[in-house]
């Protein structure tokens, strides 16, 4: 999936295109492929790791989509400012892309923000000096599940060329 948008240029609108283009797309796959490292029971760092890891792919999943519909984004009465400007999803820390998530893209019956928040809140555990929850093994298997489904809900709201590109799962 994001190898394919890391190359949009040619039918993504130039200026997305140039923006998905610089991002580190790449590093996303690359984390992605990691998953796998976390299947087992985890020690606390391990688990610690594995949160750090899949809030950094929710993150990048939130800012892939308003990446590929920036000039969609940059017109929107919502979009994420400082200043006055608005701000490159790039540039976005995990909290304003969940406000801006919540206002714009996800149902009001949608449970995303909840299972987000819970991911920011165990991803956080990585500054590891203030005590912070950062659950069990179980529950990070059930929210890895959980990502999957996300990573469908994201790949499901982007155009693609043919307009029925599904990247693989592996």
């Amino acid at each position: 999936m994001m190898g394919f948008w890391k190359e949009a240029h040619g039918w993504a609108p130039i200026e997305a295109a140039e923006l998905l283009n610089k991002s580190m797309l790449e590093w996303q796959g690359s984390l992605a492929e990691q998953l796998s490292v976390w299947c087992g029971t985890l020690t606390d760092g391990q688990l610690i790791l594995a949160w750090a890891n899949l809030g950094a792919l929710v993150e990048g999943q939130m800012k892939l989509l308003l990446s590929v519909y920036y000039q969609d984004y940059l017109t929107d009465a919502d979009a994420i400012k400082k200043k006055g400007h608005t701000l490159d999803p790039d540039g976005v820390t995990l909290e304003p892309l969940i406000l801006f998530f919540k206002r714009r893209i996800w149902s009001p019956e949608e449970e995303w923000e909840t299972w987000v928040r819970m991911v920011q809140q165990r991803r956080n555990a990585i500054h590891a000096f203030k005590a912070k929850t950062i659950g069990t093994t179980d529950e990070l298997h059930a929210a890895l599940a959980k990502f999957l489904e996300f990573v469908r809900f994201i790949n499901g709201r982007l155009p693609y060329p043919d307009g029925h590109y599904f990247p693989p799962e592996y």
